[in-house]
This record gives structure tokens, sequence and C-alpha cells, in this order.
């Protein structure tokens, strides 16, 4: 792991001293400590493990109605598509044997696995494919489920082992959004009893509590390792820490670098990054984030390797648009830097749009996710050395769901913004003036035209030019403040291995074991 500079422990009495504008924010560093756990043989005898979550899951646990990124993370253990992402970023057959795709490349025929078993004993069907695709690709309530099934012309079943989808329009990213789950045809418990092909099937829940899921007997490919997998939700950082070092977690993703220096000695730290955008979102709709000079002279007060350096140790990955760096040829890394620090820049713009002495704004935060929390704590400091004073909103998770992303009753919100698959147009459409999850209210027609521009353009290297350039129209109108790509510290109770790094933001099991 790399050097330790600071600890968050000292971080409320040292932000006064240090973050007085642009700097390199060193401090002394702090101690590590915190108690030895003391893990006993029953898990690995049981052949299980106890996963900690900071927050609860959706409501729903169907998986075309997830909303939170921590449930699509924890149930892809539960679900699959007709194809399946890797860890390497590609897509391999999953419900589906194979496809071929048309020369015009607008009818995609799959073919289906033999045998492929559902949870609840059931045999996967050409009928279950057409109904899921069908099901995310109605119009009845307005826009589809997956806004990208929206070109889907027909979806149907020659025989019980063939689908074919055939398109409105050529999509070279079409494929990619056939991860989507797979659901049977006939059951209408997803919400409450969800039923995949996964090699995990799920078996409770305790709202507020826990998950439990048990391996799939009857899975199509690799078999999980673990036996069983109780995922226990524990929303108070000081809580999550204490169950670490009691022994009662086996593995817990997401730490910051301080809780990671009070593991003590029972267990190993995985570093990947969390696959995300993580940024003060802005609500471009409200006062003053509707002045673009307003939103540049934030960019300009932010610090991003201070928030690095001060909140995490200098772990993580700096960004300058919605893009992180996983995404490779679309990740543009001339933007990370386009507004370096200048306090003076950003005073004079805030004169420009009438804020001479600045103005006073809400920062909403979900109080479960420390690393977000911990970000807002120092954007406070750093604003204020431009008049600007923020005062933070804690607010739970259920309830920023429902008021900042789906109400868009907020002014900022420090977040982190997930892809539902390795596709540009994942992180990106959102922002669309008229896209249903464009919960900052970013409305600018050139950026709405070189989304459409994106959809008709079929060969890769100019489509990826295109998304580029839309990431540039969000840096260049300060769209958000953006941030970082958070690194993902994950403690591994030592006598576990065959954790697994994805591109995007999920937590694959199956090949997690303790060792022999």
């Amino acid at each position: 792991m790399k050097k330790k500079r600071l600890a968050l422990l000292l971080l409320v009495s040292l932000l006064g001293a240090v973050l007085t504008g642009c700097g390199d924010g060193s401090a002394a560093k702090a101690p590590e400590n915190g108690p030895q756990s003391g893990s006993t043989d029953a898990q690995p005898q049981a052949n299980e493990i106890t996963v900690g979550v900071a927050q609860d899951l959706d409501d729903s646990l169907d998986p075309h109605l997830a909303v939170a990124a921590g449930t699509k993370e924890v149930m892809f253990n539960v679900f699959e598509g007709l194809m399946k992402p890797t860890s390497t970023g590609d897509l391999t057959p999953a419900i589906a044997e194979d496809y071929t795709v048309s020369e015009d490349h607008m009818t995609y025929t799959f073919t289906l696995r033999d045998g492929v078993k559902f949870h609840n004993g059931d045999t996967v069907t050409a009928e279950d494919v057409v109904y899921s695709i069908s099901r995310c690709a109605d119009t009845t309530d307005g826009t589809p489920l997956v806004e990208a099934f929206s070109i889907i012309q027909s979806v149907e079943s020659p025989d019980e082992r063939t689908v074919v989808i055939t398109l409105k329009e050529p999509s070279n990213e079409f494929i990619s959004y056939m991860t989507t789950a797979i659901l049977p045809a006939d059951y209408d418990q997803q919400d409450t009893s969800p039923v995949g092909t996964g090699p995990f099937r799920f078996v409770s829940r305790a709202a507020q509590d826990s998950i439990v899921l048990e391996k799939f007997q009857d899975y199509w490919g690799t078999p999980a390792y673990l036996d069983k997998v109780t995922f226990k939700i524990i929303e108070n950082a000081d809580s999550l820490m204490m169950s670490l070092q009691s022994g009662a977690i086996d593995l817990c993703a997401h730490l910051t670098s301080t809780q990671v220096a009070q593991l003590g000695d029972g267990f190993e730290v995985e570093e990947g990054t969390m696959n995300l955008v993580q940024a003060l979102y802005l609500n471009n709709a409200e006062k003053p984030f509707d002045d673009v000079r307003v939103r540049q002279a934030l960019c300009y007060a932010v610090d991003k390797q201070q928030i690095l350096d001060l909140a995490f140790d200098g772990y993580g990955s700096p960004i300058g648009s919605s893009m992180y760096p996983a995404f490779g040829k679309y990740f543009d890394q001339s933007l990370t830097n386009y507004y370096s620090c200048d306090v003076e820049k950003a005073r004079e713009l805030l004169t420009q749009a009438g804020y001479p002495d600045g103005f006073s704004m809400t920062i909403t935060v979900p109080s479960n996710y420390k690393p977000h929390m911990d970000t807002a704590e120092v954007l406070v400091q750093q604003l204020a050395a431009i008049g600007v004073t923020a005062a933070i909103e804690p607010i739970e998770w259920e309830s920023w769901v429902s008021d900042v992303y789906v109400g868009r009753q907020f002014q900022s919100t420090v977040v982190g913004v997930d892809a539902s698959n390795m596709t540009a147009r994942a992180l990106l459409e959102r922002f669309t003036s008229d896209y249903g999850k464009n919960f900052i209210n970013y409305s600018d027609p050139a950026y709405d035209q070189l989304f459409t521009q994106a959809l008709a353009t079929y060969d890769d290297a100019a489509q990826t030019e295109i998304y580029k350039q839309m990431e540039r129209n969000l840096t260049e109108n300060a769209a958000n403040v953006y941030i970082q790509d958070l690194a993902d510290l994950v403690a591994v109770r030592k006598g576990l291995e065959g954790l697994t790094f994805y591109p995007i933001y999920v937590l694959d099991l199956a090949p997690v074991r303790w060792a022999e």
C-alpha cells in the first residue's frame, strides 16, 4: 500500500489550519492503531462469509427496476443476461451460447445455452428471454426501462432455443446492453423474492439488516466456491469498524484509508478502483448554479489533489468529466486539469456573476457513505476560500434517492455515479436535456445534438471522438465539479482469496474462497 500521509482522525483539527486555499495539503501522519481481529475458524469450516455493506438495497430487488449502485453490486451474483461482463471489460456469452449479427447490424440472433436453470428450478426458455427484453423495451409508461432498447423493432423466438432481435436502426453498442437480466416470464415476485440464473440464489432479506444468498447447485457455469454469503447492512461507520475488528465481518469494500489503518493484522487489504464518477453534482436549474460562471468558479476553487491527500491519503484517480480511467479509449486525460486551482480566478468569476461577496449553499450527502462525507468536509473549507459558505446536510440513503435523485430537490450533492455497462453512453446519456435520470437538470442543445450524432455514428473511432466532445462540453460548461474515481480499499480476512476487481461497480463473489 501507499505510504500513509494523513489519517482522517486528525481531519477536523487540521482543516482550519491547512485548507485556506489551493495547496499541497501536507500534514503530519497519524499513528496507525486499532484492535487486533480475533476471527474464529467457524466461517471457513461452514464455507460461508459475511460481507459488510454500508447501505440497504433498494426496496425492490427487481433488477430491471434497480436504482442504487449498491443494489446492482450485490445482485450481480444473482442475475445474468444473454451476455455477461468479465473482469477485463469484455463480454462473454452467458444465457446465450453464441450469437450472430447481420451485415447491416440490424438483426441479432441469439442461440440459448441448453439446460440453463432459474433458481426456482425452471429451465430458461426463449419465451423468458423475449419477455425480459420486451419488458425493458416497453414504452407504455413513457421511456423504456433500458433507454438503449428504444431502437428495438421486434423480439421474436422462431424456436425454443433461438431469439431474434431486430432493430429500427444499426447500433454498434447494442450488444453491451445484452447484460440485462433474464427473468422467468411467469413469475411476479421479483420485488421481494428475486429469481435469476446466477451462481448464487436469493434466500432471504431482513430490511435494514441483511441479505442472504446461497450457492446455486444447478448453475450452468463454473460454480461458486462458497456455500453461503450474508450481506450485513451496517450504515454507521463506527459500528462497521467494530464489526470488522470483532471478527463479525469477513469482507468489506469501499473503506477509507483511515478505516484500513484501524483493521489490525487479521485482514489483507486489496486495492482497486470503485469505477464511479465522484463529483460535487450541481443542480443546474437552481440559483446560483444556473449561471455557468458560478459553476466554473467552484471548479477553480477546488483542489482535487488536496482532497485526495487529506481525505484519502493520496488514494484515488483525479478526473475532469463524467468518465473514469477504466473506460480506456473514452477517457480524456486532458480534461483532468482543465480547471487548475485558482482562487483569484474563482473570485473574479463570482464577481462577474453578481456575487462579489460569495453566497451560501447546501451540500446534501448520503450520511452512510463516509468517503462522500469526508470529501464534503474538505470541499466546505476549500469553498470558504472564495467566500462561499457551504453547509453539509447529511441525509439517509433512501431520502437521498427520493428527494435528490428522483425529486431533484437539492442545490448540490456529493455522490459517485456508476455505469451499468462498459459504454460511454451509460455515463453520458444521463445529462441529455430530456433524460429521466438527468438529476442535475443539465440542459445544453449542443450536448443533446452531439448525443444524437453519436447514436447515428456506426464507425467506432468516429463515435468515440463524439463522446469525447460530449465530455469536453460537460467540463467546459462546468456541469459539475468533478473530483475523482475513488480508490476501492477492500478488507479481506486472512485466509480468503479470489477477490476480483471489475471495471464496473460489481462485487463478484463466485471466485471468492477460503484457502485450503
